[in-house]
């Protein structure tokens, strides 16, 4: 039940980006870049074709509710910084709600900023590797298009980039014959805080809280990891 419920976030999340996307930039993923990669990532996730239909009409239909992407930055328990992306047709409901979470968890909603300074906002690229093409070669090429930072995970590549750079970097990849399989932000601590695991807990039943509701796209957080 688990993996179902996880599917249906992924499936719930991407359809909402892919209505953004739509909104911003138009239906046609040969001009809409960001649809072109939510488009690919979809499929890698096996999301069922009328779902991304029904997101791209959703975006056409002046009868459907807009979406809006905000940004709310709070403290959880023991002073953890937790930055939370959403995307909603109510923000009435949803600051509403994540102010609840963090009052009934131990922490307390901030000011729109207050803690931006603590993460660094970067564009992730998530590709196959392309036979013949070394990831030394790889990282000295994308320098000059904003990647600070390349790794390989489970026979992929992770490229790092600035958060402004990712049309740049897309860009170059398509260009250059590779496949991508996901493209996202994140929102990356400079410095993460120890917790014990007493207070991991806590701290994790408030993400939890986050996790399962709707309008909420992300969480990240400066608690180090176990």
């Amino acid at each position: 039940m688990k993996r179902w419920d996880n599917m249906a976030r992924v499936f719930t999340k991407l359809g909402k980006q892919i209505t953004i996307a739509v909104r911003e930039s138009g239906p046609d993923p040969d001009t809409n870049p960001r649809l072109r990669v939510l488009i690919q990532q979809s499929k890698k996730e096996n999301m069922p074709k009328e779902n991304v239909e029904r997101a791209i009409k959703k975006a056409t239909d002046k009868d459907v509710s807009d979406f809006k992407e905000m940004v709310y930055e709070g403290y959880g328990p023991y002073g953890i910084a937790m930055v939370v992306e959403t995307a909603t047709d109510n923000t009435t409901r949803t600051v509403a709600n994540v102010r609840s979470y963090f009052n009934k968890h131990g922490g307390s909603l901030g000011t729109s900023g207050s803690l931006e300074f603590l993460f660094d906002h970067k564009c992730v690229f998530r590709i196959a590797e392309k036979e013949g093409v070394s990831l030394e070669d790889l990282e000295l090429e994308l320098i000059d298009y904003g990647v600070d930072e390349l790794e390989l995970d489970e026979g992929e590549i992770l490229l790092y980039g600035d958060f402004k750079s990712y049309f740049e970097i897309q860009s170059y990849l398509e260009e250059n014959g590779f496949e991508i399989h996901a493209a996202e932000f994140e929102r990356i601590p400079h410095e993460t805080k120890p917790v014990t695991d007493e207070q991991r807990a806590q701290i994790e039943k408030l993400l939890d809280k986050f996790e399962e509701d709707e309008d909420v796209q992300n969480v990240f957080h400066n608690m180090s990891v176990e």
